[in-house]
């Protein structure tokens, strides 16, 4: 047989080098520029579009008799924010954007006056500011009680005054002053409070610490240790404090950061606060009662026969409703012979069935009761 013939393979041509890519060219420094102010533009007018639907819903709620300031539908859009938000921007910093976003919006509906123990930059001042926003009408005054009347006088729709403290325990002041004003909790404020020694020069030339009472005791181990030999003097407010150091040669303040700016200090040192993890509960006052949120917490103020039981007997009836309490304190009544008020707070919405049917019961055992208020459970703010 004839062999067949194998056909031959063309031959391959060799491929020659090739020149090498050139490299991505950066965007420049203007071309990114324009890209943001282009984007500004947008956000811009984003922003303004949304107020816009806020100044809608605003006139339904004036039509239907509803307030201004909803904290819990505010707390429930920072957290749909934050939800969404892919970075790189913080959590905290999203908060902030939009909290500004929010203060703006309702000032449309109405600019809300906020009074709080002063002066400026007070840890009260910065607990309104987380709040409410800036774009407000912050109005200091000089005594916790003074809010109070701020508030019952109809000065200032809103007041903030402190409750509580995870190192010093309750207010006493505050919570004396619930006796005097008929003014209800619409919500609260949890500020993590960093205590710093702002003063001029050295830590060697400190002779005297001004601040207020509450401030002095949280750092009561820091100031034996770093200043034995210094005066521990108290005033009405921390940024009062700060005022005082800046005129006072050899004084010093604890206060805010922002109160050192605020009135010229250094800060000699910083974070002194004797317990790391120190917060400090703020209650937002007024006239008003929220709707639920659905994460809510009431509190009740309430008098009881000083005999034996009474307490135990009044205690029993949220175990048996099934009502959880997250704070109770006992304080004496002015002028009362011994006679002391209750206060407490308990999880749940005063609107609640299991929350209304337990206030019921106690009021039946109590010489006197109020419900200060129902208000949206908030988280710590750092």
């Amino acid at each position: 047989m004839a062999k067949r013939k194998t056909a031959k393979k063309p031959a391959q041509k060799k491929k020659r080098p090739g020149r090498p890519k050139a490299a991505k060219k950066p965007p420049s420094l203007t071309s990114l520029r324009r890209r943001i102010d282009r984007l500004d533009g947008e956000i811009v007018e984003r922003i303004n579009e949304r107020a816009e639907l806020a100044h809608s819903i605003g006139k339904i709620k004036d039509a239907s008799g509803s307030v201004v300031y909803a904290p819990g539908r505010e707390e429930e859009v920072l957290s749909s924010a934050v939800e969404v938000s892919q970075g790189p921007l913080s959590e905290q910093c999203i908060r902030a954007i939009f909290r500004e976003i929010i203060s703006g919006s309702r000032a449309i509906e109405k600019m809300l006056r906020v009074a709080f123990l002063g002066p400026l930059y007070s840890y009260s001042h910065l607990a309104a500011i987380h709040r409410f926003g800036q774009t407000v009408e912050f109005l200091p005054v000089g005594t916790i009680g003074s809010v109070f009347e701020e508030v019952h006088e109809g000065l200032a729709d809103y007041g903030l005054v402190p409750v509580e403290n995870s190192t010093d325990g309750r207010i006493a002041d505050t919570l004396d002053n619930f006796i005097r004003y008929p003014v209800k909790i619409s919500a609260e404020v949890q500020l993590q409070i960093h205590h710093n020694l702002l003063g001029h020069g050295n830590r060697g030339d400190v002779k005297e610490v001004y601040s207020r009472p509450q401030a002095l005791s949280q750092c009561r181990r820091w100031l034996a240790t770093h200043l034995p030999l210094a005066r521990t003097v108290e005033v009405t407010s921390t940024s009062t404090a700060a005022q005082v150091a800046s005129d006072k040669p050899g004084a010093a303040a604890i206060a805010s950061i922002q109160a050192g700016i605020q009135y010229g200090l250094d800060a000699i040192a910083t974070n002194i606060e004797d317990n790391e993890e120190n917060l400090t509960r703020f209650a937002v006052i007024s006239h008003e009662s929220p709707p639920r949120s659905g994460k809510d917490k009431t509190a009740i103020m309430f008098q009881l026969e000083h005999r034996p039981g009474t307490l135990a007997d009044a205690m029993s009836i949220f175990k048996r409703s099934k009502v959880n309490l997250s704070w109770i304190e006992s304080f004496p009544i002015p002028d009362s012979g011994g006679d002391y008020l209750f206060f407490i707070e308990l999880q749940g919405h005063q609107q609640d069935v299991k929350v209304k049917r337990a206030i019921a019961s106690l009021g039946k055992k109590s010489l006197r009761l109020d419900i200060l208020g129902s208000y949206a459970a908030s988280a710590p703010i750092s």
